[in-house]
């Protein structure tokens, strides 16, 4: 599973010009499913995500994480994010993993993470064509590979 994670004051997510789903505080999540990912990666970037210390405390710091703040989470898959570019202009998107294989584990890693916020978390709508709104709130934008866990 390949995240990026932004820091953000506000984010939205539309299909047919409609809000499917918006935040306040917190972070927008953008997740990329690859065919070997499974419940292993679930639970470590979820857990990952939560626990990243990237708000500021009282002294401006980046010292507290999303649960410390009680901020927001809107996750939005997106395939691209396994693209390949290293030969040719036309990206590959060969390493994203198929509908079949991939709507269980995002469904699978929405239930984690909001079981782990203890509340629900917003959601795109997965294989639409959506657009996202979001204020970076830093700007802050983390990458996370599960593969490679740097």
């Amino acid at each position: 599973m390949r995240a990026v994670i932004q820091r953000v004051s506000r984010a939205s997510v539309k299909t047919d010009n409609k809000i499917k789903s918006e935040i306040s505080a917190g972070l927008l999540v953008l997740i990329g499913i690859e065919e070997s990912d499974n419940d292993t990666d679930i639970e470590w970037l979820c857990s990952k995500i939560v626990q990243l210390r990237i708000f500021n405390d009282a002294s401006g710091i980046m010292n507290l994480s999303v649960l410390d703040i009680n901020g927001q989470v809107l996750i939005v898959s997106q395939f691209t994010l396994h693209a390949k570019t290293r030969k040719g202009n036309r990206p590959s998107y060969i390493r994203a993993a198929h509908a079949d294989i991939a709507i269980p584990l995002y469904n699978r890693f929405l239930s984690s993470l909001s079981e782990l916020m203890q509340k629900e978390v917003g959601s795109g709508e997965f294989g639409a064509m959506m657009q996202v709104e979001l204020v970076n709130d830093g700007p802050v934008t983390i990458i996370i590979d599960t593969k490679e866990k740097e």
